[in-house]
């Protein structure tokens, strides 16, 4: 169990509800960056709340409606993943300016001029990124978000990045866990089936497809169907 004294609160909404939980600060974010594995030591208390502040605790039966069971460490892990972390001021500006070069990375390694079908340097991609105002989210994978800074780039910058649309079918058991990934990634059209299997289509750049596909896979077993459409 972590410490109750300096814990932090990490919470999800779900069908407009609010579910948190309290977390090390420190062990939480490097768990969401992937730097640790497991969630030993991150609860400050094994409980789900409405609202920590006030005490006021989920009943079993909201959270298996929510979640799709009560095991207070898989919805921990859900939490921690898809849901909102507080960070203090220090941490987002480290967390910021490390994402906001990973994304200045991916653009740079398939971004060209148009006009000369040369590749645009690192360099010229970050000094673009300084000079125009970006809200860049600490929490969320540099992957999905180069499409917002492609757009604004391109108000300023000629560049050019090759697309790919992907049509995504997730069956029931992963749907609603691998939802909030997806359209983070920009779902364009979707479709609940009556079995719970989710189908939807995504446009990413072509150069982050083996990396989605990845993700993609670990997230449900690799039982995932992807087709590319265009």
């Amino acid at each position: 169990m972590g410490n109750l004294d300096k814990a932090i609160t990490a919470e999800m909404k779900i069908d407009g509800e609010v579910f948190q939980i309290l977390v090390d600060p420190d062990l939480s974010l490097m768990y969401r960056m992937g730097q640790k594995k497991d969630i030993n030591n991150i609860l400050a208390v094994e409980e789900v709340f409405k609202d920590a502040k006030k005490g006021e605790r989920h009943k079993s039966s909201s959270l298996q409606k929510a979640f799709g069971t009560q095991d207070i460490f898989e919805i921990t892990i859900r939490i921690l993943k898809d849901g909102h972390i507080a960070i203090t001021t220090d941490q987002k500006r480290k967390m910021v300016e490390q994402k906001r070069k990973q994304i200045a990375a991916l653009i740079a390694r398939e971004a060209t001029d148009p006009r000369t079908g040369a590749p645009h340097p690192l360099i010229r991609i970050e000094n673009a990124m300084e000079n125009i105002r970006l809200d860049i989210d600490p929490l969320k994978d540099a992957s999905e978000q180069v499409e917002k800074v492609l757009d604004a780039l391109k108000l300023s910058l000629p560049i050019k990045l090759a697309k790919r649309k992907i049509a995504v079918k997730v069956g029931p058991e992963y749907a609603k866990r691998i939802y909030g990934m997806l359209k983070n990634q920009g779902i364009e059209k979707e479709e609940w089936t009556k079995d719970g299997s989710l189908v939807c289509t995504i446009t990413i750049p072509a150069g982050l497809a083996s990396e989605f596909y990845d993700k993609l896979n670990k997230a449900t077993g690799a039982s995932a169907q992807t087709k590319v459409i265009e």
